[in-house]
């Protein structure tokens, strides 16, 4: 929606064509609607899209303040299709399940594409309960009722708190976005009650465990991935995302500046790089540990020889990306994912996501005496308090400071030495 305008207006799909929706009021002061077709199909370019926009913005801009505009009924009115079939929906005629693909479309063009894909995945699970569960169920009939059996039916299937909660953000911005175009008033997901979300708790592994995994993908394609999220942290889409000019071996510094991520596209998987991370902390340079930067150099001249070797059977489209395989394949973000878990499952391994590897790195920096702060830094956190929710329950060097403290305070010796249950829990961090 633009502000600045005496009107509101946003972009929408419709069979397949984008449409720019005009919200304003007419002289009496009523709200009205209407829907401009831009002639340009779904998979148009995003600069194509937006100059017909404008186009058509200002020309409705020009007839808006001359008065010229057409006085909207109730029903909501747009072009006729190609097929010549009538395109016009009168806003009651919306189902739930119609409205709130409507919604996803609607927001398509105002949001990231890895954010739009996780509305779709989202999305996904929402229609095909509403689709099963309450078949035909009209927008303007949608109860809180219907809204809360659809969160404990969630809940109940074993799904966790967190996951509904994303649920409910989905289905709250599309009834917050029905009330905004008049088609109901009152946005009912505001009734309902969602699970008591449980605390997190990271899981990790020790010293120990990290050994035996290191061991485990010895050799295998995602050793130097593995090895990477356990040294430095890093996400997964940033791991995938690192270029070779990244790596400044003659400073021995690593910059994280891209990511990766996989969206759909014509029923495929389709991994995509961009330059925007999660936040401006995640833009970050880290040094480049001795052992790390070692293998890094053996990666890059075992490169060099495959391509050669192999010729034209060698694939050249990722040369600048360090996450191939021997065949110059990059490594996807859903391979990692998966072949982690088979790997763990495998080699009966204690049960491990392979982002518990980033979590995994922070125990270990905080059982070695590494201070909170330095932590959010090396991780990439926006806030000190991220890092803080996420960890402050394994800080327990910091509870030796404090038993110090008042001890000397109060009078008495306080226990500094660890017993066996907290060595276990805190293993030495080796040195990078």
């Amino acid at each position: 929606m633009k502000a600045s305008l005496p009107f509101k207006y946003i972009t929408a799909v419709k069979g397949g064509k984008h449409y720019v929706v005009f919200d304003y009021k007419d002289n009496e002061g009523k709200r009205k609607r209407k829907w401009v077709g831009t002639d340009l199909p779904e998979n148009c370019k995003k600069k194509e899209l937006s100059a017909k926009v404008d186009e058509i913005v200002a020309d409705f801009y020009k007839e808006y303040i001359s008065g010229n505009i057409v006085k909207s009924e109730n029903t909501v009115k747009m072009r006729i299709s190609e097929d010549g079939q009538s395109l016009e929906t009168a806003k009651t005629e919306y189902t739930f399940t119609e409205f709130f693909k409507v919604w996803l479309e609607s927001i398509k063009p105002t949001v990231a594409e890895t954010t739009f894909a996780g509305y779709e995945h989202t999305s996904h699970c929402i229609i095909s309960y509403f689709d099963r569960v309450f078949p035909d169920i009209k927008l303007s009939e949608l109860k809180a009722m219907e809204l809360q059996r659809f969160y404990n039916d969630m809940y109940a299937s074993g799904l966790s708190a967190n996951t509904i909660k994303h649920y409910h953000a989905n289905i709250h911005k599309s009834l917050k976005y029905a009330v905004k175009m008049d088609l109901i008033t009152v946005n009912e997901s505001e009734k309902t009650e969602r699970p008591k979300m449980e605390k997190f708790e990271a899981m990790f592994y020790n010293e120990q465990e990290l050994g035996l995994l290191f061991n485990t993908f010895r050799g295998d394609r995602m050793e130097i991935v593995v090895l990477i999220a356990a040294y430095y942290g890093l996400r997964r889409s940033e791991i995938i995302g690192l270029r070779w000019d990244a790596i400044d071996f003659d400073k021995k510094t690593i910059t994280i500046r891209e990511k990766a991520y996989t969206v759909r596209e014509d029923g495929k998987g389709v991994t995509k790089f961009h330059n925007q991370l999660k936040t401006r902390a995640s833009y970050r340079t880290l040094p480049l540990s001795p052992y790390i930067g070692e293998l890094l150099k053996e990666k890059k001249e075992r490169n060099e020889y495959l391509s050669k070797l192999m010729k034209h059977k060698y694939c050249h489209d990722y040369d600048d990306y360090i996450c191939t395989d021997n065949f110059g394949n990059l490594i996807t973000p859903v391979y990692v994912t998966d072949h982690f878990a088979s790997m763990i499952r495998k080699h009966r391994l204690k049960k491990l996501r392979f982002h518990d590897l980033r979590h995994s790195c922070a125990s270990l920096l905080l059982a070695n005496g590494v201070p909170m702060k330095a932590i959010q830094d090396w991780l990439g956190h926006s806030t000190f308090n991220v890092t803080a929710n996420f960890y402050s329950h394994l800080d327990y060097q910091s509870r030796i400071s404090s038993a110090k403290v008042i001890a000397n305070a109060l009078g008495g010796e306080a226990e500094t030495e660890e017993n066996e249950d907290v060595e276990e829990t805190s293993p030495r961090l080796q040195p990078l």
